[in-house]
């Protein structure tokens, strides 16, 4: 069988093994992922594998690099890495991409036990020790009073009498105005 024969049976099998489980995703028809562990785990990680175009006469290209793996050491990526290298020289020349992941899931303890979570992300509270500054100055401008123009003034100075006070009956209606309509609409 040439290489796509193979890839594409291969293909084929791992879409009915891997059919609605949750940790696998197929990529492209040459890449996969595998979450191995379950979401929430700090020992979980997750597996990528590409295919080559001579695949599976040559090995797949295996990654960690995905965001998902963050928190993992770079020691602890080589160390799984190197022994999923290991498998690979085993099945060289056979569909070994559920081989892999099956591998990597019944060592996951073996492969994460020198694992200290890695922390590449700003702690929260230095977060906030740098935005509360920011907020102080912005809380100002909002205390500030509006300025207004001298047309503005003027026109202000006018509604009201000389103490800021509107006028008695300011907003009152006309009331010979609404009486000239609603006697309209009586007849």
């Amino acid at each position: 069988m040439s290489a796509n024969e193979d890839q594409e049976m291969e293909l084929e099998a791992l879409r009915s093994i891997y059919e609605g489980d949750e940790s696998f995703r197929e990529l492209s028809p040459v890449s996969f992922q595998y979450r191995i562990g379950e979401n929430g785990d700090p020992k979980a990680f997750l597996i990528e594998i590409s295919w080559t175009e001579t695949y599976p006469q040559t090995p797949p290209i295996i990654s960690m690099n995905a965001f998902f793996n963050n928190t993992i050491s770079s020691a602890v990526k080589q160390s799984i890495l190197a022994k999923l290298q290991e498998a690979v020289e085993v099945n060289l020349g056979t569909a070994m991409t559920y081989t892999l992941f099956e591998y990597a899931k019944d060592n996951k303890d073996q492969f994460m036990e020198n694992h200290q979570p890695v922390n590449s992300t700003i702690p929260i509270s230095s977060i906030i020790s740098v935005e509360t500054p920011n907020t102080a100055p912005s809380s100002k401008k909002k205390e500030k009073k509006e300025q207004l123009s001298k047309a503005q003034k003027r026109k202000l100075a006018d509604k009201t009498d000389h103490k800021g006070e509107l006028p008695r009956g300011w907003n009152w209606v006309d009331v010979v105005k609404l009486s000239k309509t609603g006697s309209k609409e009586d007849e």
